[in-house]
């Protein structure tokens, strides 16, 4: 018995192109780049603003949209981990979809930190099946890492970035200046994915950062040092993520410092920022290559020694075994079966394991503890 089949194969392909561009005093009128993808002048714009980049810049950007004679709805958002929820995204959307905008030529625009531009990423990529959108990271988390590529989203079901979609800005506008009002802990936080890379692909950028990175962090990357330091590490992620910005290819070494810290940057009883938790995944991704013999005690030293003198300091006491553990496997659903787990040989240099096993966590997390618990003796007996 014969059967007739009809087929329609469809192939299409989208480009992507955006631009990140720094800038500086985006907030002046003169300044139209925040203007990008619509009318230089008149025409509407949807806002959503860190609280606190509200708090210290509120009446600049209000005058700014007023000059420009563009109707503005700004949206005050209250950032942080807590508020990347389906609440958040779900208000968000009736704000906008009471304050109607044109689909293509007044884009939305996202000022705020790497959780606020993940949320109303996701609100530009959902809402009338997507809209344009620029964001202008206001954090050194936002400015180094989170703000560069294209996925967004939210937490869902006490799971992070569980719910979310790839769709690229318009443009990335990044201006330094916000960085000096930032809390030291939420600059320390950022800091912790420059060290990321510089540990798995650029040991040129870990050697700056022993020797500009303390006094970058202490002028808040205002000098031309702390400017070099910011341009290698976004050169770096750039590298990295735009050949595989839809994640085709799942063995990737951004993801250093992101298998074993999920479990714990979710735990509302932990209050870890992303950074703080990405480096507790770091310091026992270390002690477990160096139990491999992958690392030397040197390379690890100067680890350990970089993390202190840019005066960052882990609390140890919140690793857990059996949370680290639970993370990799959701790493493994998410990373199609397998581990894929990286790993620094040497620093600046990596491999991928598809092989760690419990014991091995709870072993290096024991020989961490125990390695940070005789540098406090002898800096005591000192």
């Amino acid at each position: 018995m014969s059967t007739d089949r009809t087929r329609w194969q469809i192939r299409a392909e989208r480009s992507i192109e955006y631009d990140v561009l720094k800038t500086r005093d985006l907030f002046s009128p003169e300044n139209e780049v925040m203007l990008s993808g619509g009318k230089r002048n008149g025409g509407r714009r949807f806002v959503v603003v860190d609280g606190a980049v509200w708090h210290y810049h509120g009446e600049m950007l209000r005058s700014y949209f007023v000059a420009r004679g563009v109707d503005a709805r700004i949206v005050v958002f209250p950032g942080a981990e807590e508020h990347k929820t389906i609440e958040t995204f779900q208000d968000l959307l009736r704000e906008l979809d009471a304050f109607p905008i044109h689909r293509h030529d007044e884009p939305i625009i996202a000022i705020g930190g790497g959780v606020l531009t993940d949320v109303v990423g996701f609100v530009a990529a959902s809402y009338r099946r997507g809209l344009p959108y620029i964001k202008v990271p206001t954090t050194l988390m936002g400015y180094v890492d989170a703000s560069l590529g294209i996925k967004v989203g939210i937490n869902f079901n006490g799971n992070k970035n569980r719910i979310g979609a790839f769709a690229a800005p318009l443009v990335v506008l990044l201006d330094k200046t916000f960085l000096r009002t930032l809390p030291r802990r939420h600059l320390l936080n950022g800091v912790c994915e420059i060290i990321k890379l510089a540990i798995i692909r650029d040991v040129q950028l870990f050697e700056r950062l022993e020797i500009d990175g303390p006094t970058s962090v202490a002028n808040s990357f205002g000098s031309a040092a702390g400017d070099a330091l910011l341009d290698r590490a976004i050169t770096g992620m750039l590298d990295e993520l735009a050949p595989n910005l839809y994640e085709g290819e799942l063995t990737r070494r951004v993801d250093f410092g992101h298998t074993f810290s999920y479990g714990l940057e979710v735990s509302p009883r932990l209050d870890l920022l992303h950074g703080e938790a990405v480096l507790l995944d770091i310091l026992v991704s270390i002690s477990l290559a160096r139990r491999r013999d992958m690392l030397t005690e040197r390379d690890v030293g100067r680890v350990f020694a970089l993390i202190g003198r840019l005066g960052i300091q882990p609390d140890l006491s919140l690793l857990d075994a059996g949370v680290m553990w639970a993370s990799l496997l959701d790493r493994i659903e998410h990373r199609n079966g397998e581990q894929r787990v990286p790993m620094p040989v040497g620093l600046g240099r990596c491999v991928f394991l598809n092989d760690v096993t419990f014991q091995e966590i709870e072993v290096a997390i024991a020989a961490l503890r125990a390695r940070t618990d005789t540098s406090r003796e002898r800096a005591l007996e000192r």
